[in-house]
């Protein structure tokens, strides 16, 4: 019964929230480690924690650079290889990140990261990004990494190329894609 109930209010929430943009991170370059007092975790998207996690927005902006976290949690669940993860900074959720083995093109693709705009510029997104890739590399089968953005976000293509990808020119849908050889 606390199963339909919650699948319930997600249909609701997602009538209230269907916002599908695309963002991504915006950290402050010359510090790309952040506030070194905060320690940034990637910790798993429970029934304790979703919630918060659909709460957190990016500026008006920077909406149309990303999905919104609803969106990705549900689509996650059509996603096998993927993993949804929050982003803390010590005990605060400030972020969101997806990522997953593709099954079309059997590489590694990061398909979101995002900080709430109360957290950017703290180089969250930065600690962030630089874990995922550590995750990845972890896999035995992880050869590559790919990232796909909206040309517009020049913010997401500075951290992008800051971490060591290397631009891969326009994919046929419109996103420019970079991409980060792990072998």
């Amino acid at each position: 019964m606390a199963n339909v109930f919650c699948l319930k209010r997600l249909k609701n929430l997602v009538r209230k929230h269907t916002i599908i943009c695309w963002e991504v991170i915006k950290p402050p370059y010359a510090n790309v480690s952040g506030d070194t007092h905060l320690t940034v975790t990637l910790q798993k998207i429970t029934r304790d924690n979703w919630e918060e996690c659909i709460d957190l927005k990016v500026s008006k902006d920077q909406q149309g650079f990303i999905a919104s976290n609803l969106y990705s949690l549900a689509e996650v669940q059509f996603l096998p290889n993927f993993e949804a993860l929050a982003i803390y900074a010590d005990k605060k959720m400030v972020g969101f990140t997806m990522y997953g083995l593709d099954e079309d093109d059997h590489n590694y693709w990061i398909y979101r990261i995002m900080i709430d705009e109360k957290y950017q510029g703290n180089g969250y997104g930065t600690k962030a990004l630089l874990q995922v890739i550590e995750n990845i590399k972890l896999k035995p089968d992880a050869k590559e990494i790919i990232i796909g953005y909206i040309p517009d976000n020049i913010e997401a293509e500075r951290t992008y190329l800051r971490a060591g990808f290397q631009s891969n020119g326009l994919a046929p849908w419109g996103e420019k894609l970079v991409s980060l050889k792990l072998i």
